[in-house]
């Protein structure tokens, strides 16, 4: 399997500059390295191999405006403080920095990401199970075949926008667009709202000057939505969250939903981007996939391992004085999961280029009481909508020489910016019928939940499609030329 080509491939082959060379002299003020900047935003990878080469498994670091901070590289440091929430805190308010001025509250970028919210990810103990216990329940309402169905309506509305073209930018036409269609229509909004909110989410994850605005518009957005939930509930999260026994207030589903909304669009976007860039890019990726060596699911877990949506996860912070990796932690310390770095940990790994597709212990949705809760919703979105997609357009075809394609990268993630592909002209199809959702499943006291009575019309084409084998849709394609 193959990663991005940055300098990364280089630290990779054991060419690490060795501690106290240059290359590790650190560029920032009390010994830390800039976790941003150019560095940061041209080889992240690369940045994490030397700081491990420095530091070991944990190494000091600097947020935009020099803001202090330690970077679990190591993944079995990760896994220990994401297994211990007594002594590594996910409130914010524990950060000293709050108090000594460090950060500016109205004006840090870095607000958006590690600021306390009324969310079950500022939360730890009995308040962390109340609010997550809401958000497991809001997201297993809905039966996965039925997310798929709905999965597989917008896909086909997106492929049939470009499929008469002959060519596409699949990261703005298909990649962020899909994942976000979507988590809008689970939550409850419209579809009208995504492409804007497509925007927002992109910018508040930059950590820009404007992601503070970014950051407010997706509020607004979703403050508008309780309003409107609150009136006319329905069949969706933000109704689910609203009549859950833990009582939430109007500010915690406002808060939770858009947990649920950045955290499981970022993660698939990027996830769905690097799939595909494997597809286009490696023959031995898209070669398994053909012959039947790795499914897709499979395909997906791989690229879980190696390219990681969400690279750095803010965030933990230290209860009391303690020892992490060599490294002597103080109460109040900031501490940031690195994903991508433990992930790909030679106490681990000894040898990256060994697939591990059939293997799920990678940290790309954390770990711990606060792993993802949505994962499972994230996978589904990836592998149906690729699916589709492959099924399609299986001739699909990078239109650009690799070395071409490129990356824009923040402290929290890395994001392809364009993935151009060509494909035979095909029509679109005629049969698109919205698909609704599910039903919910059995009620509380066990008796099956009623199942409403079919509607007169063309129900036949709620179904999606059976997904022909990849000899079938390669003989097509043949015929087709």
């Amino acid at each position: 399997m193959t990663v991005p080509p940055t300098e990364h491939d280089t630290a990779q082959s054991g060419s690490i500059p060795p501690p106290g060379c240059p290359a590790h002299i650190a560029d920032g003020p009390g010994g830390a390295t800039r976790l941003y900047g150019p560095a940061a935003a041209t080889d992240p990878m690369g940045l994490y191999e030397k700081l491990r080469a420095a530091h070991g498994p944990v190494a000091p670091v600097l947020l935009d405006g020099d803001v202090r901070a330690w970077l679990v590289l190591g993944y079995l440091e990760n896994r220990d403080v994401a297994s211990r929430p007594t002594q590594f805190s996910r409130d914010p308010r524990v950060w000293h920095g709050w108090r000594s001025g460090e950060i500016d509250p109205a004006t840090s970028p870095l607000v958006p990401m590690i600021g306390w919210r009324p969310d079950c990810v500022c939360a730890d103990g009995e308040e962390h199970q109340r609010l997550r216990g809401a958000v497991t329940a809001g997201l297993s309402q809905f039966d996965h075949r039925g997310v798929r169905r709905l999965i597989t309506r917008f896909a086909h509305q997106l492929i049939d926008t470009f499929c008469e073209s002959g060519e596409a930018e699949l990261v703005e036409r298909f990649t962020e667009h899909l994942p976000m269609l979507t988590l809008t229509h689970l939550l409850g909004m419209s579809d009208e709202s995504a492409p804007k909110l497509v925007h927002a989410a992109r910018d508040l994850f930059k950590a820009t000057e404007t992601s503070l605005a970014s950051n407010a518009y997706v509020l607004e957005c979703l403050e508008q939505l309780v309003v409107e939930k609150r009136a006319r509930p329905g069949h969706d999260i933000a109704s689910a969250l609203m009549a859950h026994p833990a009582g939430l207030t109007d500010e915690e589903v406002q808060h939770h939903l858009r947990l649920i909304l950045l955290a499981g669009y970022e993660t698939t976007a990027n996830l769905m981007s690097n799939v595909m860039r494997m597809v286009v890019t490696d023959p031995r990726f898209r070669g398994s996939l053909a012959g039947g060596q790795m499914t897709l699911p499979e395909a997906v877990e791989q690229v879980l391992w190696d390219e990681p949506p969400l690279m750095v996860c803010p965030g933990r912070w230290a209860n009391g004085d303690t020892t992490l990796g060599g490294q002597e932690i103080k109460a109040g310390d900031m501490l940031l999961l690195g994903l991508a770095a433990g992930n790909v940990d030679q106490a681990i790994r000894p040898d990256a280029a060994t697939p591990v597709h059939h293997n799920r212990a990678h940290l790309s949705f954390s770990a711990g009481t606060h792993e993802c809760p949505g994962q499972d919703i994230g996978r589904i979105i990836a592998d149906a909508g690729i699916d589709i997609l492959l099924t399609r357009l299986p001739d699909i075809a990078l239109a650009v020489p690799e070395e071409s394609l490129s990356w824009r990268s923040s402290t929290w993630a890395r994001h392809l910016t364009a993935l151009p592909v060509t494909f035979a002209a095909r029509p679109p199809r005629a049969d698109d019928v919205p698909a609704p959702l599910p039903a919910p499943p059995a009620q509380s006291d066990g008796r099956p939940a009623a199942v409403p009575r079919p509607a007169a019309g063309p129900a036949p084409a709620l179904r999606p499609e059976p997904r022909a084998s990849w000899l079938t849709r390669v003989r097509r394609f043949l015929r087709r030329r």
